[in-house]
């Protein structure tokens, strides 16, 4: 049985949460954003304060009530609040820069990579090898950092690639010599 499913949400000031059938549309100060509700779960307000319910209680709907519950949290959270992925470019003459609608690549292939930046998605690049994701959808922001980090993952023995800020590379040795 779902745990997270049955807690509530909070809304916080600034932020309006509006039903219409089966369609969901939250507002707050960066934007909106609208999702559809399946059939098995009802989706109640009450004093700033959302609630999901489950209709039937079969195995699907129980499954679908905490999924839900999850989403709507993340989309209250990304209009209050842009969600925010710092990668880092590792290596030789890899660098990054952000054009009018376009982020070009360069990472040690024989061409720069050009990448459309999706809408409601912002991108901010520091010192040409940081790279600052920012948007109201966790989904958008999450996919785009990852396809930007699918070009050239990080690799285990020199340790270069598209790194999450942060993120620790477990090195290998290379391969020993014979004595």
């Amino acid at each position: 049985m779902s745990r997270i499913g049955k807690s509530p949400i909070l809304l916080p000031v600034g932020v309006n949460f509006k039903i219409d059938g089966n369609k969901i549309s939250v507002f707050g100060p960066h934007g909106h954003l609208d999702r559809n509700i399946p059939s098995e779960l009802l989706v109640k307000t009450q004093d700033n304060i959302v609630f999901i319910k489950i209709l039937n209680d079969s195995k699907k709907a129980r499954s679908l009530q905490g999924l839900f519950r999850t989403l709507i949290n993340n989309m209250v959270l990304g209009v209050n609040k842009k969600f925010e992925i710092n990668l880092q470019l590792k290596g030789v003459g890899y660098r990054c820069q952000v054009g009018k609608n376009k982020i070009t690549l360069s990472l040690g292939f024989s061409h720069p990579i050009e990448l459309k930046i999706p809408d409601g998605v912002d991108v901010i690049v520091d010192a040409n090898v940081d790279i600052k994701i920012l948007g109201s959808d966790k989904e958008n922001v999450g996919f785009f950092a990852a396809k930007i980090r699918s070009f050239r993952p990080p690799e285990p023995y020199n340790g270069k690639g598209v790194l999450y800020k942060e993120e620790i590379i477990l090195r290998k040795a290379g391969k020993s010599r014979k004595k």
